[in-house]
């Protein structure tokens, strides 16, 4: 599935409701509004644990998708080997994206880019993951709110599923922006995403490498970097996410990861 990182002029459908979100918060916080004086808004980030909660994020990945013809029938994966995470602000739900691990029966991107993935299978120890059905309403561009996204998952596939390869599907018109802001890397050859129709790239980020990244950023005020990684949790804010995302992985079990290689796709 093709991810867009900033999706400008949609219209939101979902009315505040700050309750939904009580229960499973994983990381929140007040960011100021550069444009208003002493306002803010409030920042959470949790992890879906109710239909409703996908159906919400499916719901804003399709209008999202459908507004840059993308189509608006997408589904949010809800097998064990999935876990869709919430962006919101002051209530309001403006983001998700699902991390998806690799439990023996492959992943999305296998089904254009499974030779280009059974390389990294053949690597002993290798743990495969992806990202899938990322959706952002750009009404609320916040480099911050998209550090701290990411910066969860990156946690909870690292913490809870050991992910050693990390994987996600772009247009690429947005191949820059991943690996500008997070580092991602370039594999294969373009191919078509027949459930988009449009050009996908395949790109790779070394899981190992985040934190190096994250440990290579000294200062957390370089406005004038183009990477996410500055803008990443605190040691503190990190230390207290993976305790909250240790309770919710107690509570709901975790999948166990089998990644092997899958039989060679014919690329026509």
């Amino acid at each position: 599935m093709l991810h867009t990182p900033i999706l400008p002029g949609a219209r939101r459908d979902f009315p505040p409701d700050a309750s939904r979100f009580e229960t499973n918060t994983l990381f929140s916080k007040r960011l100021p509004l550069p444009d208003r004086a002493g306002a803010s808004t409030l920042l959470e980030v949790t992890l879906a644990t109710s239909a409703e909660e996908r159906q919400q994020a499916q719901a804003l990945v399709n209008r999202m998708y459908d507004w840059r013809g993308y189509g608006d029938s997408h589904v949010i994966p809800t097998s064990e080997g999935h876990s869709t995470f919430l962006a919101s602000l002051d209530g309001e739900l403006v983001g998700t994206i699902t991390l998806g691990v690799d439990t023996g029966t492959g992943l999305a991107a296998d089904l254009i880019f499974r030779n280009e993935l059974n390389t990294f299978r053949r690597v002993p120890g290798a743990s495969l993951c992806e990202l899938v059905k990322f959706a952002f309403d750009a009404d609320m561009p916040s480099r911050q709110l998209l550090a701290s996204l990411f910066h969860i998952v990156f946690i909870y596939g690292m913490r809870h599923h050991r992910c050693s390869d990390l994987f996600i599907e772009v247009n690429p018109r947005h191949r820059r922006f991943y690996q500008t802001m997070l580092g991602f890397q370039p594999l294969g050859d373009l191919r078509t995403n027949s459930s988009v129709h449009a050009p996908s790239q395949l790109m790779w980020l070394k899981v190992a490498d985040i934190a190096q990244h994250i440990g290579s950023q000294t200062t957390r005020a370089e406005t004038n970097s183009r990477s996410l990684y500055p803008m990443f949790l605190s040691s503190h804010d990190e230390r207290m996410v993976r305790a909250r995302l240790a309770r919710a992985v107690s509570t709901q079990g975790r999948p166990k990861m089998q990644t092997h290689e899958l039989p060679p796709a014919t690329i026509s």
